[in-house]
């Protein structure tokens, strides 16, 4: 039986799901920019030339591929090693050689709190065999797992890098996943302590490092969470229908490709469809350009609103979708917007509970309110999601809602040009690959803002036109 994995993502915190055709790649590769068909192979990686032999010795099988570990522009990366036909099957990984929490070492596993998850487990692994250098069994692939230097994601960011992405909710999730990652690490430290032997020298920065490596690689199946050797070497295109697959009969994950790739050409899969924001915090990677970028806006109800605990009330009786932010809370108030593709179609991107906020905060007296109410009573309970009848109280929610977004570009505005080269007379490496990437994550956000202004401009002109308000 043939199943698709999934990768769950950290960064909007959506729960695993019953599988699907589309996987969802669970936290970060060390890619460092923009990936496409195009790119072609640098050169092989010698250091992983034993690394595929050692893998089928150890899981007593051929692993079929036609493909062969390289380097890229973007890092370490699997390209077609001859030619690929679309529907080949390009890999076959057995189930005994993938890592699951069923490697932890007894002893370690009867000493950890229950409140150890599945991923704090896997890090420990990790970290086991890291110490254990070339003594460990999985040594070869250890030992092709990215250093801290290699890693991108924002979590590794100084507070200087960082505050290049402030305007964007991505700086905010970073200091709360960061948060979370050092409350599980506190979790399992007493059980650390216990084998000294073992994690000797193991700090907070290498626990990081190792569930880093965990939530970039594992895939989530019917079987579990778990690091598939050679397979995590593939990277993300936004475009690729190519995903990792699990067959449980014959126990083991394959990848068939989605498209015919020449000899030197790097094979891609797809980790879903991933905004810019989710990629560099989750995968430590973006694209240049991202047809998936998105953009969380907050709206709050004023304190010095005479009508806001009668809105907050009326919030209540008819509650809007929620979203779930970084630590799991509902949020009411935050809603993402999507580019907005027709800026004189139906707004598609501009969510129907974002303009429907917005006339519940136009509101100026409790009768307006009220009629609200019973509309949604005698729909379908959905609150203020039809157009006002007052056009000009429909324009003005409209207007206050592009004045927010508006006064959002300018501030995108101004840190993307403080990301200028120009700025940043002399760069280190590193500082440079992430000034890049912010600059990719704030003009993809700063476009999907564009977008939603240009339609709402073109409504609020058009409430303008067919009404007697001037």
């Amino acid at each position: 039986m043939f199943h698709g994995g999934s990768r769950v993502s950290s960064l909007w915190r959506c729960p695993i799901i019953p599988l699907v055709n589309l996987p969802h790649r669970l936290l970060i590769n060390f890619n460092i920019s923009s990936v496409s068909r195009a790119k072609g192979l640098d050169s092989l990686d010698e250091e992983c030339d034993e690394f595929l032999p050692w893998l089928e010795r150890k899981a007593g099988a051929k692993i079929f591929s036609v493909l062969s570990i390289g380097k890229s522009a973007y890092g370490r990366s699997l390209f077609a090693s001859e030619i690929i036909r679309a529907g080949d099957c390009i890999l076959k990984v057995p189930y005994s050689v993938q890592i699951a929490p069923d490697n932890l070492l007894p002893k370690i596993k009867a000493v950890l709190s229950d409140k150890v998850g599945t991923i704090a487990k896997l890090a420990i692994i990790l970290l086991v065999e890291q110490q254990m250098g070339q003594d460990s069994e999985w040594a070869p692939y250890i030992n092709c797992l990215p250093q801290h230097g290699d890693i991108h994601s924002t979590i590794f960011w100084s507070e200087y890098e960082l505050n290049m992405i402030r305007q964007s909710s991505v700086y905010q999730e970073t200091i709360n996943h960061k948060d979370k990652i050092e409350k599980e690490y506190a979790v399992i430290v007493p059980a650390l302590e216990q084998f000294p032997e073992i994690f000797e020298g193991a700090t907070l920065k290498d626990f990081m490092r190792a569930y880093f490596l965990v939530t970039s690689r594992a895939w989530e199946s019917t079987k579990g969470l778990s690091l598939i050797p050679f397979t995590d070497f593939m990277n993300h295109d936004g475009v690729s229908n190519s995903i990792v697959q699990f067959d449980e009969d014959k126990e083991l994950s394959e990848v068939f490709a989605d498209c015919n790739y020449s000899p030197g050409e790097e094979v891609l899969i797809t980790y879903g469809k991933i905004p810019n924001a989710t990629l560099l915090l989750d995968f430590g990677f973006t694209l240049a350009y991202n047809i998936h970028d998105q953009v969380h806006i907050q709206l709050n109800i004023p304190y010095h609103d005479t009508l806001r605990q009668m809105k907050l009330e009326l919030l209540q009786q008819h509650p809007m979708p929620k979203m779930k932010d970084a630590i799991g809370f509902n949020c009411e108030d935050t809603f993402t917007i999507k580019e907005v593709r027709c800026p004189r179609g139906k707004g598609k991107g501009l969510p129907q509970s974002l303009r429907a906020f917005a006339r519940i905060l136009s509101c100026t007296s409790p009768e307006e309110l009220s009629d609200l109410a019973m509309e949604a009573a005698q729909n379908d309970g959905r609150l203020a999601r039809r157009p006002l009848k007052d056009s000009r109280r429909e324009f003005q929610a409209h207007q206050m809602l592009l004045s927010h977004i508006n006064h959002l570009i300018q501030e995108y505005d101004a840190a993307v040009e403080l990301l200028d080269p120009a700025n940043f007379p002399s760069m280190c490496k590193t500082f440079s690959i992430r000034r890049q990437m912010a600059h990719d994550l704030l003009t993809g956000e700063l476009r999907v803002l564009k977008s939603a202004s240009a339609w709402l401009k073109n409504y609020c002109a058009g409430l303008e036109s067919t009404s007697h308000y001037q």
